[in-house]
Order: structure tokens, then sequence, then C-alpha cells
């Protein structure tokens, strides 16, 4: 399970980087700048879904130990 959410968080990180490459600052809620907003977000919270589940399966581990 760690290396799917690591595997997971590598592709997230790389979908922010690349679209942050496709950001017009000078328009950002316009055309293809507002996709690459929108699918920026949604990396992030992927991310942050990931982290969350990485710490509760630990949280598990150490609960099933005692």
């Amino acid at each position: 399970m760690k290396v799917f959410t690591i595997i997971l968080s590598v592709i997230a990180l790389a979908l922010i980087i690349f679209n942050a490459t496709k950001l017009n600052f000078d328009a950002l809620f316009d055309g293809e700048s507002q996709t690459a907003l929108i699918t920026i977000v949604a990396a992030l919270c992927a991310i942050i879904l990931l982290q969350i589940l990485r710490i509760s399966k630990k949280i598990e581990k150490l609960s099933k130990r005692r």
C-alpha cells in the first residue's frame, strides 16, 4: 500500500508541474489556463487524501500492535 500511495503521489506531482507550465498568468481564469488551474487543485487534493490514507494505515498498524 505504501508503494501504491507513493506512486500516485509522484503522478499527481507530475501533473501539477505539467499544468503549471500551461498557466497564463495574464488570464488565469480563461481557456486552457482555467483547466490547468482546476487540474492543479485536483492533484493537490489527491496528494492530501493519499497522505491521510498513509497516516491512517500507520495508525491502524500501531493500534494492532498494542
